[in-house]
């Protein structure tokens, strides 16, 4: 052989990015195969060969009987297998020692040099197909080697064909993916040449190389997404704590700052909206809530819930459930589309989550019930009482045990009005307000006396102007017994990157259903 031939083999090497030493055991093996085409070949053998001269030489191996014997004994007992539909035990016909057993006893079998002057020519054929194989199975190796630590990792592909069972996607030159149907959002559409992103999924090994799976319906398409338009997030000012995921329609992700200064919201949202609308767009408009983490259970559900406004959160730490007052307008807004936003909401925080109507509440608190797991002869909620002012704000008085209203006449009459506003009684007699706080006046008194109040107050709105509503008010309840407040729970804009945070009701991207404002 000459020293072109070897020369060209390293070259091969470094185009190809195998290394240079399995190159060499696959020329050995070429031309081992190539000998035994030859007519009297010896039964065992090795090929030598010395990569600086390109020079070979077969090496016959005389092996004993006794241990060529014993060699084949422990070849037929490593290669048998049970028959999985007979039961059987299954002995390979045609055995032949593995040289790497031969290796093994080196010492002990004699060797002699049996190259031969020239091949023929289907001697040579064989080393030639010999040799492409063992690089193709290189690069299959190398190949999977590569995807297998990639799990989870976005790759971009271009669609190559599509039908109804998958869709082919090319990775790079000779690297190919498998969107199945499985994992493709449904209503999508994946046209010719067309650039797509997915997460890798799966990777195993196959006889015609490794198989790789991507996926677009996985919840972490969101996550790798956010990290390719984010820099805060690739960089670890700001983290993805959850993501809570339908497909197509909706998703939720939780995201929580490591760095002072920095609006884990307003940075994922971006400048007006940029890097928001980046990844709706890539997921085909599908809708995206932006929900700040919190470790207080109570306010990050309340959170999560959005768009609705939460008015209360009562916490069952034993069976992990939360109960969820919400106001009666916004009890559509917190179950959302068949159930789909208190769904994720659900799965984004990972407690069960209830949800009541207030005027339920109120009914339920002047029977002497309980709103959630709170005890009646407690103070319901927080203590405090919840009717709100005239001036729009709350009532400071303490609630009487088992209600969420204090003493006053006119704020227990409005658990049977349903209601929390008291200038809505504003204009009632003092009769008619002890009616309506007496539990034995009979309901078609009360409704009666309900609509002659609404009835006023309509008429004052229409003169006047509408009085403050509860969204007026400063504290949201998360927990029984702890307020929350709500401007509290706003972080600073982002500082790092020189815009300030969008405002929602301007700057937010189409896709984007209330994403909270920075």
């Amino acid at each position: 052989m000459s020293r072109e031939i070897v020369e060209a083999m390293r070259a091969l090497a470094r185009e190809k990015g195998i290394p240079e030493e399995r190159l060499v055991a696959a020329l050995e093996d070429a031309l081992l195969s190539a000998y035994k085409k030859q007519p009297g070949a010896a039964k065992y053998a090795r090929v030598e060969l010395d990569q600086d001269s390109g020079d070979y030489r077969v090496i016959e191996l005389l092996v004993p009987e006794m241990l060529e014997a014993g060699l084949i004994v422990e070849t037929i007992d490593e290669q048998s297998y049970e028959d999985p539909e007979t039961g059987e035990w299954i002995e390979p016909s045609d055995v032949e020692i593995p040289g790497e057993k031969l290796a093994e006893h080196r010492d002990e079998i004699p060797e002699r040099d049996v190259t031969p002057d020239d091949f023929g020519r289907i001697a040579a054929q064989t080393a030639k197909q010999v040799i492409l194989q063992r690089i193709r199975e290189a690069e299959r190796d190398m190949m999977f080697d590569e995807f297998a630590d990639r799990v989870g990792e976005m790759v971009t592909g271009i669609v190559q064909q599509s039908d109804n069972r998958y869709t082919l996607l090319q990775l790079r030159d000779r690297v190919e993916a498998l969107l199945p149907r499985s994992e493709q959002v449904y209503g999508e559409r994946y046209d010719h040449n067309q650039r797509l992103k997915a997460v890798i999924k799966e990777v195993s090994q196959s006889a015609k190389g490794p198989s790789i799976i991507v996926s677009r319906r996985d919840p972490e398409v969101i996550r790798a997404l956010f990290e390719l338009e984010v820099p805060e997030i690739a960089d670890g000012l700001v983290e993805i704590t959850g993501v809570a995921r339908e497909p197509g329609y909706r998703s939720k992700i939780a995201v929580v700052s490591h760095a002072a200064g920095v609006d884990p919201v307003g940075a994922c949202v971006g400048p007006r909206g940029s890097r928001v609308r980046m990844v709706v767009s890539e997921l085909k408009g599908e809708k995206i809530d932006i929900i700040p983490y919190n470790d207080e259970p109570g306010r990050f559900i309340a959170k999560a819930l959005s768009p609705a406004h939460v008015r209360e959160v009562f916490i069952d730490d034993e069976q992990r459930q939360a109960t969820v007052v919400v106001p009666d307008e916004d009890l559509t807004k917190a179950i959302g589309r068949e159930g789909q936003n208190v769904r994720l909401a659900a799965r984004l925080t990972g407690w069960r989550i209830d949800i009541k109507k207030a005027s339920d509440a109120l009914a339920q608190a002047a029977t002497g019930g309980d709103a959630g797991d709170v005890e009646a002869e407690e103070p319901i909620g927080d203590g405090r009482c919840s009717a709100v002012m005239t001036s729009g704000r709350r009532c400071p008085n303490a609630a009487l045990p088992g209600s969420i209203f204090c003493g006053l006449p006119a704020h227990q009459a409005l658990v049977r009005f349903g209601r929390v506003e008291v200038a809505v009684l504003e204009d009632l007699p003092e009769d008619e307000l002890d009616a309506l706080a007496d539990p034995d006046k009979s309901q078609e008194d009360v409704q009666d006396i309900v609509t002659r109040a609404e009835e006023a107050y309509a008429e004052r709105v229409a003169a006047e102007g509408p009085v403050p509503t509860e969204e007026d008010l400063g504290p949201v309840q998360a927990e029984a017994g702890e307020p929350v407040d709500a401007e509290a729970q706003d972080a600073p804009a982002v500082e790092d990157d020189g815009n300030e945070a969008p405002d929602a009701a301007d700057d937010a991207a189409p896709g984007v259903e209330d994403v909270p404002s920075a």
